[in-house]
């Protein structure tokens, strides 16, 4: 199995062979072959899922998998290179598409264990086409910089390659030539270059490859007519360009196929060529994706491995697409291609990490540097097995123990990316990579939210002007078309993405204000009867627990038992960043009053309202602190706050004999989840009858549309 991933196995073993093998047809790091799983046309396959879960490094791996024993290319489609034209390149004449296929061809053409470069004579002839259509007013020197890079695809590394060399030196003179005199430039720059095709290679391949454009729609049969449509049809742009680029695509592909033909070469290269695209819901990635897909789907066969990234599940621009999670194509992927072109491509979802991938990261990251027993499972209770958040949590532990161990404070801690390097919060270093950077102060705000009424309160009093209700519903489908999974009743779905938000709402500014208008604001938002859970939550967030005690223990004797033990549920699930005194306000110290409170240290010091059941009251207080504590993400369980929460709710199923068996079940499950770093999901047993409804929908929106 692959060697630094964790959770990949089925994409990386070797016996029995995971999804990699079986595809390119070579076994990881080595140049021994593998049978096909998919001989006649492989799928593409993208690689799916939000930031932070590893598509990247996935992508990484398989390059250094496979560098040097079959031709592979890597492209990022994020990188600047891709966001638009050098400065002295007319848009006109330049595209992201095409700038990528020029990087994908550079790296295919490296020679590879037993064979030699590769050479892309077909592509070369159809971007020197492309460039030559923004050569009217250039100088000498930039034509000939343009020109001989292009060229150099089709060097063949070998004793001859200082012919190809001179060649291309040959082209460009000329080319310059071309652009400098009174004919048509466009037209002298192609026929310049078919002429070093015909009249500096003589193999049969190169000569086909020279007069490969002939079959160009419209082209009568003319290669070098063919390649001046192309150089039109590009400039022309819109679907004139996507026309062209098509071409271009098919010219990368009908060139690597051709390094393929005959015996000689088939025995040289056991491997498929592979073509890894990291971040391909930018452009180009969706062009390049979309120009293979409908080439498949017509009939024109490549055998190139792709493998591409993408945030998001990708259902939107590949609605035909077989789906499976990566466990599901360890041992076979069980696809077939449709009718429609988006059948062609194998949507897999990333995994998240196990407890046990967590605490051998946590090890080996943290190595000689002695690790609490429980600081793996709780960082893997906090990141929910995010592998980013897994190793950014590790690497401050690395730095910081002994001295600093909780997870709050490791989110605190700076994290230095080198020694010679300044360190930033670690919670400022995830957040930079699993939400968009330019959306971060919005979402620091709205993180706070729970549906799109309360998001458009919060930006109401606290986001400038301009950021209205549209935005707060572009603002969501952002989110969504970022991957971040939705949770009813939650703005920011993801539970570790919105602790990190949480958290840096609470150090936004000096004193906590941001924090604190967030959540008043929000209890001033939440006033119907109907609502009081939401506010009772935004309450206890500002350390305030009476009026929450106060609910729970008028509501016990007469709410259904499954309606009261979500409200209490959801109720403590609120944030806690602070230590607060009895009164709620934020203090110095580091103590956490929950913990004395769960266990009744304070019983003897806390009033209890004039004529309610003191019994009761207390009960209700204890069981709230002590859930708050174990929902906590930031604080790993206490097995004593473990074992009071078990008998509260085992005295209150006494009382209720008509949600007995639910409140018992909760005082078994609840426990054992928290002890296990599992959330408090509420999911207490067969018996429903109580109360059907067991969402969290937020109030405005009871589809979930939050």
């Amino acid at each position: 199995m692959h060697r630094r991933l964790h959770g990949c196995g089925a994409l990386f073993d070797v016996d029995p062979a995971g999804l990699a093998p079986r595809l390119v047809g070579l076994r990881p790091h080595h140049h021994r072959g593998h049978p096909l799983e998919h001989p006649d046309e492989p799928p593409f396959v993208v690689l799916t899922g939000a930031r932070g879960l590893g598509k990247s490094a996935v992508l990484a791996e398989l390059r250094e998998s496979y560098k040097g024993h079959t031709p592979l290319a890597l492209v990022d489609c994020a990188e600047a290179q891709f966001a638009g034209p050098p400065a002295d390149r007319p848009a006109e004449s330049w595209s992201p598409l095409a700038q990528a296929l020029l990087s994908l061809a550079e790296q295919l053409a490296e020679p590879v264990t037993g064979a030699g470069r590769i050479t892309f004579p077909r592509l070369m002839s159809g971007l020197v086409a492309v460039a030559a259509g923004g050569w009217g007013d250039a100088d000498s020197e930039r034509i000939r910089r343009e020109v001989e890079r292009i060229l150099l695809l089709n060097e063949t590394g070998s004793w001859i390659s200082g012919l190809a060399g001179r060649m291309a030196g040959k082209v460009a003179a000329k080319v310059v030539a071309a652009a400098t005199g009174t004919g048509p430039l466009v037209s002298g720059a192609i026929e310049a270059t078919l002429e070093s095709v015909a009249e500096g290679f003589a193999s049969r391949r190169h000569q086909k490859a020279s007069v490969w454009y002939r079959t160009y729609p419209n082209a009568g049969g003319n290669a070098q007519r063919g390649l001046i449509l192309l150089s039109g049809h590009f400039r022309a742009g819109d679907g004139s360009r996507e026309h062209a680029e098509r071409y271009l695509v098919r010219a990368l592909l009908a060139d690597l196929t051709e390094a393929y033909a005959g015996v000689l070469p088939r025995m040289q290269r056991l491997g498929r060529p592979l073509v890894l695209l990291d971040n391909a819901q930018c452009a180009p990635g969706p062009e390049l994706v979309a120009a293979v897909l409908r080439d498949r789907t017509d009939g024109i066969a490549d055998q190139v491995v792709f493998v591409a990234a993408r945030r998001g599940d990708g259902r939107g621009e590949l609605p035909g697409a077989v789906r499976r999670e990566l466990p599901e194509v360890a041992r076979r992927t069980g696809w077939a291609p449709g009718a429609a072109p988006s059948s062609r491509a194998l949507l897999v979802a990333l995994p998240r990490l196990g407890p046990d991938d967590t605490l051998h990261i946590v090890g080996a990251v943290c190595e000689d540097t002695p690790v609490p027993a429980r600081l793996p499972l709780a960082a893997h209770r906090l990141t929910g097995g995010n592998p980013l958040g897994v190793v950014l949590l590790a690497e401050a532990a690395a730095q910081h123990l002994p001295g600093v161990s909780a997870l709050g404070e490791l989110l605190r801690a700076e994290v230095r990316p080198a020694e010679d390097r300044p360190g930033r919060p670690a919670y400022e270093v995830l957040l930079d990579r699993l939400v968009p950077p330019e959306r971060l102060e919005e979402l620091t705000v709205l993180a706070a939210a729970h549906d799109h009424g309360s998001a458009c309160a919060l930006a109401s009093a606290l986001l400038p002007d301009t950021f209205g209700p549209a935005s707060v519903r572009a603002l969501q489908t952002l989110l969504a078309e970022e991957g971040l999974p939705a949770a009813r009743g939650q703005f920011v779905g993801d539970p570790f993405v919105r602790t990190l938000l949480l958290l840096r709402l609470h150090l936004r500014d000096a004193g906590h204000a941001s924090w604190r208008t967030a959540h008043e604001t929000l209890v001033a938002h939440y006033t119907a009867p109907g609502h009081a859970r939401y506010r009772l939550h935004h309450q206890l967030a500002l350390g305030v627990t009476e009026p929450a005690v106060a609910e729970l223990r008028d509501t016990f004797p007469t709410a259904g038992t499954r309606s009261w033990l979500r409200t209490l549920r959801f109720v403590a699930s609120a944030p806690y960043f602070h230590a607060h005194d009895a009164e709620g306000r934020d203090t110095a110290g580091r103590a956490d009053r929950r913990v004395a409170v769960a266990l009744g240290r304070t019983d003897d010091g806390q009033p209890v309202p004039e004529g309610v059941d003191a019994v009761l009251h207390a009960r209700i207080r204890r069981l709230l602190h002590a859930v708050w504590l174990l929902a906590d993400p930031l604080v790993p369980p206490d097995p004593l706050v473990c074992d009071r929460l078990r008998f509260e709710l085992e005295q209150l199923s006494n009382l209720r004999p008509a949600g007995n068996a639910l409140l018992w079940r909760a005082s078994r499950d609840w426990p054992a989840a928290a002890l296990a770093g599992r959330p408090l999901d509420g999911r207490y047993g067969a018996d429903r009858s109580d109360d059907a409804d067991d969402t969290d929908d937020g109030p405005d929106d009871r589809r979930g549309a939050a």
